[in-house]
């Protein structure tokens, strides 16, 4: 009766796919809580402006130097304000992109295949 569903080879084998899409989905979901607990720090003006991101991107604080409040200069303190969040939501970024790297290559997958995240 089974012949014509190739036999229960075919079902090992989905057996085997659905424990490895399981397998990938609890790597993915301990990579995230990874992310969510790294730090990653950008800065600009030579380290006067210093913003701290989890490893997903997401900004939890601002160290800004005291010497660089200066009035006159408003405009200079916004953008260095907006660079170091910049230069740390980039290493967020990169340090994420090494940790989909190191999952997909640990799992016999290619190193540059995109997966939903």
């Amino acid at each position: 009766m089974l012949k014509g569903l190739g036999g229960l080879g075919g079902l090992g084998d989905l057996g085997k796919m659905m424990k490895a899409a399981q397998e990938m989905q609890g790597k993915m979901a301990e990579m995230q809580e990874s992310l969510a607990a790294a730090t990653v720090t950008g800065e600009s003006g030579a380290g006067l402006v210093k913003a701290t991101a989890t490893g997903k991107g997401e900004l939890t604080a601002l160290d800004i130097d005291p010497s660089i409040f200066n009035a006159d200069e408003k405009e200079v303190v916004e953008d260095l304000i907006l660079a170091a969040i910049k230069d740390a939501q980039s290493r967020a970024s990169e340090f994420s992109q090494a940790e989909m790297r190191k999952l997909t290559e640990g799992m016999g997958l290619p190193a540059d295949m995109k997966l939903p995240f």
